[in-house]
């Protein structure tokens, strides 16, 4: 017989498996209230004296015990079971007046709730109309461990079991889940019951309803599988991108892993109030309004991007999450590491023309900049509770991961890399895996040894750095692990794929202590083939220092961008001087690629904070000689034939121009621009920025009445991120008393107050209002935002502030995100040390003229 004794406090025992949810909700959104049933079809597998599933802020009030008498018969007469909810490890606890024995059973149990602020669980969200009345809607959101928020259920990835759903709602709200609607009846009171079909097998973190005033666009088929968007009344013309995205991405996915669509219908819903970006609920996907409902006329080719980026992702999920799911959170990254790396192939799918797998180096770089810190994990490591659970969703999940995913694509083959994962599928639908069941799909279908490779990368934190001698027509190759701080202890180890580029062709091998390779006649050596390694090359100082654009011809954009990235990084870490990146940027004055661009401005935009005041006009004068090549090519107005990188790319250098530089002319411009108004949305983006960060007060108060009243999501965010930038000290610190009111919706605060921190003459008092305030933020806030509104201490940068911020964090541990804000501490003390080489090292010399 199994007992409760010495129970695993965050994992329920096997000993009873739920099979069948059949669950009644009824919210009362006035009231922000909820009742429930849920008759549960359980298989007891062994004698047990409890039944223990979880549950949290429930009140649950009967729990009956039945036997069906024979398969889909009547129950045997049952018996009440006592009833006991433990808070501390989120479990409700039902005991019998005897022992059960093993066998089929029914759970019944009645059951009611709140409708909380907390952007989890069964929760509300409000938006106002166009009239000024405000509406609030029932929604949900489960992952990780929020469904017992709901209703009692085992809230455990690998608990799969079908749902039936019933909502009984006001007639006038309109009510979706995650299948298709099978009829409804109307109750005595008025109110309307609807049903929806069964579910297949799937994770309680998977389940979801939405209930409110909101409309549905008419469903679009896609191969028998009704699309739509639901959004709030007055929207219907922002859903017609995310339409085309979706029906693509669903013909995409459906031929790439050879498994028709696993629903019944595709609902995409556009949520006022949500903490993380989407949510890849099996057929009632959610999403932040700005990740889903767009017009193209009046949004930036970036923004657009992110758009398809997130619709693409969470359909990918529909196959790789919902039909094949992980076993527990450890192997979160099986999820979201690969529907990263799908969506961007999705969305190179629906825009060849944005050459989406360019700009991944953008994102790539996000996870090799933390991942150089000691403080990094492994991809995968062990989880035990929902705190940890909720930590593993970071950009060693998701960007680390799909690198990985990418370089063992490009190692084996696109062709055999998608056998392999259409055999995984198959093999898998409809169960839980753990992340050697991938390497073994793989391996039978490539016949390589793809475990033996991929250990390395999944199971240790850090990567490596390839190094390289060259002897007459050899390259010899060797490894070591790259660190931001060179004086911290490394023993990682990789055997790492290797793709050379020499010549016009590829050389392909795997490193372990030493490769040696053919030398090609080129200056630079490509070690690093279109850039599908997740690995940096450090190459010689003196040859970055005095490369010249001509050099640079050959190479392929994504090459030219990863040689940038390294020589940052390698700059970071103190092994290439700040004057030996300044003449490498040089060396891309004609450049003429976008990202390429944007990896170049950011670096820049990092040094222009921290750089020392009394030369930071020598600084800016340099930036703009950097720039004024590119800029007298690409002028303010976009050409006929132009592309959409080509607009993006005209923005990204007047940004950089009107910030960074300082450059006086292009600022009077950017307001220019805003006065008379522009129908290209990247250069309204751009002078939007521009102006805000020499904004006067007046300007302030124009920002923030465009916030409040921007036509699309985009302009919202737009005008809502540029109000952090204002250089005022009283504007500023009236933006950030401002995110912890109803002016700000909670999903956005927490990433105001980070942008906020970044400010260069008042992030100080900007962190004195966080210290201040910090147990309202922490009960205001989503929980999983505050180690991401952390973030925003990275630019805080004078040695004595850096160090009042670690005495604070440590006495004021976030344990949610334990791992990323200690990522953010280093990050942190990086920043205070390259400050501290710019004084010293002083790579410019002093000029007073700063034209």
């Amino acid at each position: 017989m199994t007992t409760t004794a010495g129970l695993d406090p965050h994992r329920l025992t096997r000993d009873v498996l739920p099979r069948h949810y059949r669950l009644v909700l009824e919210p009362d959104i006035a009231a922000a209230s909820f009742t429930g049933t849920a008759s549960i079809e359980i298989e007891l597998t062994d004698r047990v004296d409890r039944i223990v599933l979880n549950a949290i802020e429930l009140d649950v009030t009967s729990a009956f015990f039945s036997r069906p008498t024979s398969a889909g018969g009547p129950k045997s007469p049952g018996r009440d079971l006592s009833i006991e909810l433990d808070a501390t490890t989120e479990r409700l606890i039902l005991t019998p007046d005897a022992p059960l024995e093993p066998g089929p059973a029914v759970l019944d149990l009645t059951f009611a709730g709140t409708l909380n602020d907390k952007l989890k669980g069964f929760y509300r969200s409000t938006f106002t109309d166009d009239d000024g009345a405000e509406h609030t809607i029932a929604t949900t959101q489960f992952q990780s461990t929020d469904a017992r928020r709901a209703f009692p259920c085992w809230d455990e990835p690998a608990f799969k079991a079908t749902f039936g759903i019933s909502l009984v709602v006001d007639p006038a709200h309109l009510a979706v889940s995650n299948t298709s609607e099978m009829g409804r009846d109307t109750r005595a009171d008025g109110r309307v019951a609807v049903h929806f079909a069964d579910t297949i097998p799937m994770s309680t973190y998977l389940v979801a309803f939405v209930v409110g005033p909101l409309e549905a666009t008419e469903p679009v088929d896609v191969d028998g599988v009704p699309l739509r968007v639901v959004h709030r009344p007055g929207q219907g013309h922002l859903t017609g991108f995310a339409i085309d995205v979706a029906a693509k991405a669903l013909g995409y996915f459906t031929e790439y892993y050879g498994l028709a669509y696993p629903g019944d219908k595709v609902d995409l819903i556009a949520i006022p109030d949500f903490a993380f970006g989407a949510m890849e609920n099996l057929g009632c996907v959610t999403f932040r309004e700005v990740l889903l409902l767009a017009d193209p006329a009046a949004t930036t080719q970036p923004e657009l991007q992110r758009v398809a980026d997130v619709i693409n992702h969470e359909l990918a999920h529909m196959w790789f999450g919902d039909l094949v799911t992980m076993r527990w959170w450890n192997g979160i990254w099986l999820n979201e590491a690969f529907a990263t790396f799908m969506e961007t192939k999705a969305t190179d799918n629906f825009a060849p023309e944005w050459q989406r797998w360019v700009d991944f180096g953008l994102s790539r770089s996000m996870a090799f900049d933390v991942d150089a810190l000691e403080a990094t994990r492994p991809i995968e490591y062990h989880v035990e509770s929902p705190a940890d659970a909720e930590g593993m969703f970071d950009v060693l999940t998701y960007e680390k991961g799909a690198s990985v995913v990418r370089m063992l694509e490009q190692y084996l083959g696109e062709a055999p890399f998608r056998d392999g994962i259409a055999h995984y599928l198959q093999l898998h639908q409809l169960d839980n895996t753990e992340t050697h069941d991938l390497w073994d799909a793989l391996e039978a279908t490539t016949g390589e040894p793809v475990r033996d490779l991929m250990e390395g990368w999944i199971f240790q934190g850090g990567f490596p750095v390839v190094s390289y001698e060259q002897d007459g027509d050899r390259l010899t190759l060797r490894q070591q692990q790259f660190r931001y701080d060179d004086s911290a202890p490394t023993s990682g180890h990789w055997l790492i794929p290797i793709r050379a580029r020499v010549g016009d062709r590829i050389e392909k091998g795997l490193l372990d202590d030493t490769l040696t390779l053919p030398a090609s006649d080129a200056i630079l050596p490509s070690l690093n083939a279109d850039s599908a390694g997740f690995y940096r090359v450090r190459h010689p100082a003196e040859t970055l220092t005095t490369l010249q654009p001509a050099d640079l011809g050959a190479l392929p954009v994504l090459e030219r961008y990863t040689l940038i990235d390294d020589a940052w990084a390698l700059t970071l870490a103190g092994s290439l001087p700040v004057g030996g990146l300044l003449a490498l940027t040089h060396a891309f004055r004609t450049e003429t690629d976008e990202s390429v661009w944007q990896r170049i401005t950011g670096a820049l935009a990092t040094l222009h904070h921290l750089w020392p005041s009394a030369t930071r006009p020598d600084f800016e004068a340099e930036v703009r000689t950097l720039l004024q090549p590119t800029l007298d090519r690409v002028g303010w107005q976009a050409g006929a034939e132009e592309s959409d990188r080509d607009r993006q790319l005209r923005a990204t250098l007047l940004t950089a121009a009107g910030i960074t530089a300082n450059h006086a002319t292009i600022q009077d411009q950017a307001r220019t621009v805003l006065a008379d108004g522009t129908d290209d949305p990247a250069v309204n983006n751009a002078a939007v920025h521009i102006v805000a960060s020499v904004g006067t007060a007046e300007e302030f108060a124009d920002y923030w009445s465009h916030y409040q009243d921007a036509g699309t999501p985009q302009e919202e965010r737009r005008y809502l991120a540029a109000l952090a930038r204002f250089p005022g000290r009283t504007e500023l610190l009236e933006f950030t008393r401002r995110c912890l009111t109803d002016d700000i919706r909670s999903q956005d605060g927490p990433y105001s107050l980070a942008q906020s921190l970044g400010s260069r003459d008042h992030g100080a008092e900007v962190w004195a209002f966080v210290t201040e305030h910090w147990t309202e933020i922490n009960e205001r806030f989503p929980s999983n935002s505050i180690a991401r509104m952390l973030s925003g201490i990275r630019s805080l940068t004078t040695p004595d502030l850096a160090e009042s911020v670690g005495r604070f964090l440590t006495d004021h541990p976030v344990p949610q995100g334990a791992k990323i804000v200690a990522q953010h501490r280093e990050r942190q003390l990086i920043n205070v040390a390259l400050a501290a080489r710019l004084a010293e090292e002083q790579p410019l010399p002093r000029n007073d003229t700063t034209n």
